[in-house]
């Protein structure tokens, strides 16, 4: 058994702390506010963000990021996108070991543009305690995760003998982890479902039902491969569970805090609002700013996401965003994605 640090005590953080304890490791629990921890360790509860979950005793919760990664060689990074940098630029200077970071965040940075691995790669650039990156990501509500439901998500690496390692950490008869070699698509999946999930929840408060729903799922996961391809992606990973297996759970279960968060605007709130009211991040709308600019850069063609960044930072409104992806010019549906073919001996 090891020891493995989490850091970020949200629901998702702490889904992945209990499932490490369910495989008998040692697992510390950083978050950054001590009433938070001292709830986790003298109760054993994560209220705020996972009501009514007990948590196994062998999860030791602190706010010293200096004590939760001492020694550790596996470390597990679940927060925000926008946190990751600061988060990685402390770790650079407090780890003791060569530690392989394991993220679980589903996020691309505006202006940069960047996937969460390249963030952590430039923040521990020419660090020697870095021994590898891996993501994991997959259809996986937190709620469902502790309460031991069936779930299966993907690991990826660049170096694939380390996401076997990380397959070996988390899986379980409750928590399957298939490893995928393709860390491009796996995190591009992960982070531009959140976009699609949205949407989703956007039209569903404007009152549309199901026909649009199936309408945007669809779209949006061709959406998803073409900008996928274009990087470097395979276009089979966003079959599987970091793409359309991802894409179904988060555009389908009211779990999503980004379909919740486009329901509330369908329904007339402003961003603002919405986001107040949530108390929570929603990595979909800083994706969406990202992705947008992502996409018109390498001349990608994106209609959902244009659509969707016109309601989130141009004050469009939503019923105008779904006449003018409606209004758009006829297409043929069978459309080529990119030039690349896939072969047998590709994949």
């Amino acid at each position: 058994m090891s020891k493995v640090a989490v850091i970020g005590a949200g629901s998702w953080g702490t889904a992945l702390a209990i499932v490490l304890a369910d495989n008998g490791h040692d697992v510390m629990l950083w978050a950054r506010r001590q009433e938070q921890i001292d709830e986790i360790n003298e109760k054993h509860t994560n209220q705020q963000y996972l009501p009514e979950i007990e948590l196994p005793k062998s999860i030791v919760g602190t706010t010293d990021l200096r004590e939760a990664v001492a020694g550790m060689e596996d470390i597990v990074l679940v927060v925000p996108t926008k946190a990751v940098r600061s988060t990685v630029q402390q770790l650079r200077e407090l780890l003791t070991t060569k530690a392989t970071i394991v993220h679980a965040s589903k996020g691309i940075e505006p202006q940069t543009h960047k996937r969460i691995s390249e963030m952590i790669a430039e923040e521990m650039a020419d660090s020697n305690k870095l021994a590898d990156i891996v993501v994991l990501s997959g259809p996986s509500h937190a709620e469902e995760v502790c309460l031991r439901q069936p779930t299966t998500v993907t690991s990826s690496s660049l170096n694939i003998e380390a996401a076997k390692r990380v397959q070996d950490l988390f899986i379980n008869q409750n928590f399957r982890v298939y490893t995928n070699p393709d860390l491009v698509g796996v995190e591009l999946g992960g982070a531009i479902k959140n976009i699609i999930a949205l949407t989703c929840g956007l039209t569903n408060g404007l009152g549309f039902g199901d026909n649009t729903k199936a309408a945007i799922m669809t779209r949006g996961l061709a959406e998803m491969a073409r900008l996928g391809v274009a990087l470097g992606a395979k276009p089979l990973t966003f079959s599987g569970l970091s793409g359309l297996g991802d894409l179904i759970v988060t555009c389908t279960s009211v779990h999503s805090r980004n379909w919740r968060c486009g329901h509330m605007l369908g329904q007339g709130m402003t961003l603002d609002e919405v986001l107040e009211k949530m108390g929570m991040v929603v990595e979909g709308v800083r994706t969406t700013q990202a992705t947008h600019e992502l996409a018109t850069k390498l001349n990608v063609e994106m209609p959902i996401t244009a659509a969707l960044f016109k309601v989130l930072f141009e004050n469009v409104t939503p019923q105008e965003a779904a006449e003018e992806l409606m209004g758009r010019v006829k297409k043929h549906e069978v459309e080529a994605i990119s030039n690349y073919t896939l072969t047998d001996n590709e994949y």
